[in-house]
């Protein structure tokens, strides 16, 4: 008995010991202090330490140095190895003067940086690469690092085979010679090995890695990004849209599923305006973006956004949205909430941010969470940080630029970690790169979503298959008998489940008892994440599982019913569309997630039918244009307007978007059709409402709308002409880049 008593104190000691660790980060938090605006802010760059004091945090956190220069130089991305290193992608040849001039010369390196003494700070760096173009995406692989470069398609992978810190090998891992002539600002960024095992960019692209090379799968209906790419602990991917000057999009679904935003209803309160303090006169788009104390009033370069999913942090950070703004000299701060299933960001302060500064220079590009648990910030630490195109000789913010000298400041830059002064930062050294099969399944369960996901990266890059048996008793939370009489413990965490599960699926070890196992759970993510992993066997309507999702019509979770519309494009629509029409029976109103997202894969359900194409009468350059605006249509468009242009009838909840055979404006002025497709349409159309409004297809290439906009002129039970580059480029010179959809008062007032 005596034994059996100092065993039982020993566990309660330990579980207190565990209870204290666990709660280490719950600490409460204070709001910023309302700081100034400088009216009048200096040009002139400051030194590290000088530039850290003007740099403003909520009370108890703090900026650390982790890097300057020299160490390195025009700095716009990092990433860490499995076991630590830092790798920073340098810009060196970006805007080194108001023209551009040699912007495009291979000059450009990325770095290898290292913190020896394990004090928070770099102090070794070698060039890992030199001779690159603008580096833009870098991803860790296991020892090797995947790159990606301005204007090229192409990506490979360095090693450093003989460890000096130099890369001395280079591998080519996807082929595609095709050049990306873009501006550098519009071309794709991220690089992100999702939960998902794809690795998406904020472009229509993500690419899978089958073991020596990258796979590429084209994605056509989906928002588009530019500068940065986010993503959460359940997969979910946050965008960001400079030139849209929209801060956070995209968030809201799988860019496998479509697109899918809810306009305003996605943003509480006034999220759309930043909350600098120091005075913008160098904005591009001139003074209609100030406000009355000369401050940025909207959004207009947000970038390099990131979900904290660390634990060195206070845990009411965790889950959170944090987006930079270089031109404010920002960092916004968002809570991520989920009404009827719509996630919806707001601003986590009233009328402050989380971090902003009155330096001039401070220029933060790119988020991160690190190995310690910390956040970290790239800061470009820059004058100009608008590309060349807008700042030519006629441009507003050519003068502000040359009034300061930020022309001037050039080859500097800096990487910040945020830490609290209540929390110290975890100072483990990774070493997960040469860590057993045993030791990466452990550190699927880590506090740290960094080491989550380098240990299932690490685990599906080399193709552990002596891992399935333990990952299998994690993600089905199976807990030992020892386990059990440690009352404390209560098996693996939920993203510990959620990894399991999905590190299975890179090993190809997902099986049918296990699927029908996690589809029953008692965890509505888990059930989430079991339809998810499901779709190959949606996919080809396999009866037991088709019976398993089937009951999950009525699940009490809408995140559950919104990934099983989701899931159910890849079934067909005899067996879907029953179960679309059930889900959202079961108390979805026409706002909700599920509502409209079982709106979105029946319009997509539509799409195999076959499209019948005209083009009697035409000549063969416009034949061309019908036959490939056919596919376009097919690929987006026939998802809401149906197959045949009559528009789609969902259920007996009436059409999702108004038809466009006889339309009178596909039929009239094209600049009316024009205008609607680029910014958008809402209100009522020909007397009647519709669920959903046209979204802005602001971003879609000339060439592509001109494509669309004449198969459904000459098709569609339509006979107008069609349209070309030059038409939708008039129409762009007058409208700008207007993002607020109109409605048919406001066209017939503008279109004659």
């Amino acid at each position: 008995m005596k034994k059996l008593f100092h065993l039982l104190l020993l566990l309660c000691l330990l579980s207190a010991l565990g209870c204290s660790q666990k709660n280490i980060a719950d600490i409460p938090e204070k709001l910023p202090v309302k700081i100034a605006v400088n009216p009048h802010p200096s040009g002139a760059p400051l030194s590290p330490e000088e530039s850290m004091k003007t740099i403003h945090l909520p009370e108890g956190y703090k900026l650390e140095l982790v890097a300057s220069e020299p160490m390195i130089q025009e700095p716009v991305a990092i990433a860490w190895d499995g076991n630590g290193a830092m790798y920073v992608a340098q810009m060196k040849t970006y805007m080194q003067d108001i023209n551009a001039i040699d912007e495009n010369l291979p000059i450009s390196s990325i770095v290898r940086l290292e913190d020896t003494d394990n004090d928070g700070k770099m102090d070794k760096r070698t060039v890992f690469i030199d001779s690159l173009v603008l580096p833009r995406m870098i991803l860790a692989l296991d020892d090797r690092l995947v790159v990606a470069e301005t204007y090229s398609s192409n990506l490979y992978t360095y090693r450093d085979t003989n460890n000096d810190g130099v890369a001395d090998e280079k591998v080519q891992v996807y082929h595609n010679d095709i050049p990306d002539t873009r501006n550098l600002e519009h071309q794709r960024s991220g690089l992100v090995w999702n939960l998902d095992n794809w690795i998406y960019t904020s472009r229509q692209l993500r690419y899978k890695w089958t073991g020596q090379e990258l796979v590429v799968d084209s994605l056509v209906d989906v928002p588009g990004g530019q500068w940065g790419l986010g993503n959460d602990d359940y997969g979910r991917l946050f965008l960001s849209s400079a030139g849209g000057e929209v801060a956070a999009l995209g968030f809201q679904q799988m860019p496998a599923y479509g697109e899918l935003d809810f306009e305003e209803a996605q943003y509480e309160g006034d999220f759309h305006t930043p909350w600098p303090i120091i005075a913008t006169p160098d904005i591009e788009g001139g003074k209609k973006r100030l406000k009355d104390d000369s401050t940025l009033n909207h959004f207009t370069a947000t970038c390099g956004q990131t979900i904290y999913r660390g634990d060195r942090l206070p845990q009411t950070m965790k889950g959170d949205l944090f987006i930079c703004e270089p031109v404010g000299r920002l960092i916004r701060r968002a809570k991520v909430l989920a009404k009827n299933g719509v996630r919806v960001v707001k601003n986590a302060y009233d009328k402050m941010e989380f971090i902003a500064s009155t330096d001039m220079n401070f220029r933060p590009v790119n988020l991160a969470t690190g190995p310690d648990g910390c956040m970290y910030i790239t800061d470009m630490y820059r004058g100009i940080i608008q590309e060349g195109n807008w700042t030519g000789p006629s441009s507003y913010i050519r003068p502000q630029i040359q009034r300061f000298g930020l022309d001037k400041n050039i080859g500097r830059g800096r990487i910040y970690r945020i830490v609290h002064e209540a929390i110290p930062p975890d100072n483990t050294k990774p070493r997960l790169i040469k860590a057993s099969a045993e030791e990466l399944v452990t550190n699927l369960d880590h506090p740290n979503g960094w080491w989550r996901d380098n240990a299932q990266k690490l685990l599906i890059v080399r193709n552990e298959q002596s891992a399935i048996p333990a990952l299998k008793k994690m993600a089905l939370n199976e807990r030992s008998f020892m386990d059990k009489l440690m009352f404390w413990k209560t098996g693996t965490t939920l993203t510990g489940r959620i990894h399991a599960l999905w590190t299975l699926e890179g090993l190809h070890a997902i099986d049918k008892p296990l699927l029908l196992s996690a589809l029953n759970d008692n965890v509505p993510e888990i059930r989430k994440m079991a339809i998810w992993l499901s779709e190959p066997l949606i996919k080809t309507n396999d009866a037991d599982i088709m019976a398993a999702i089937g009951k999950m019509v009525n699940d009490t979770d809408t995140d559950v019913k919104t990934q099983l519309v989701q899931s159910l494009r890849y079934s067909t629509g005899e067996v879907a569309k029953p179960m679309l029409e059930a889900a959202i029976k079961t108390g979805s109103v026409h706002t909700g997630m599920v509502y409209q997202a079982a709106q979105i894969t029946i319009g997509h359900l539509t799409t195999s039918q076959p499209v019948l194409v005209k083009t009697d009468g035409l000549n063969e350059a416009d034949k061309a244009l019908v036959l490939k605006g056919a596919e376009n249509f097919k690929s987006i468009c026939s998802s809401c307007h149906g197959s045949d242009g009559k528009g789609l009838k969902f259920g007996s909840s009436g059409m999702i978007a108004p038809p466009l055979a006889g339309s009178p404006r596909v039929n009239g002025d094209p600049q009316k059709l024009i205008r609607i497709v680029l910014s958008g349409l809402k209100g009522p159309v020909d007397g009647k409402e519709y669920s959903s409004i046209m979204p802005p297809m602001m971003n879609s290439e000339d060439q592509w709308l001109s494509e669309v906009f004449s198969y459904i002129r000459t098709n569609l039970g339509n006979s107008a002409s069609p349209v070309h580059v030059d038409d939708i480029k008039k129409v762009r010179d007058v409208v700008g880049r207007r993002w607020d959809p109109w409605t048919l008062e406001e066209l017939d007032e503008k279109v004659k």
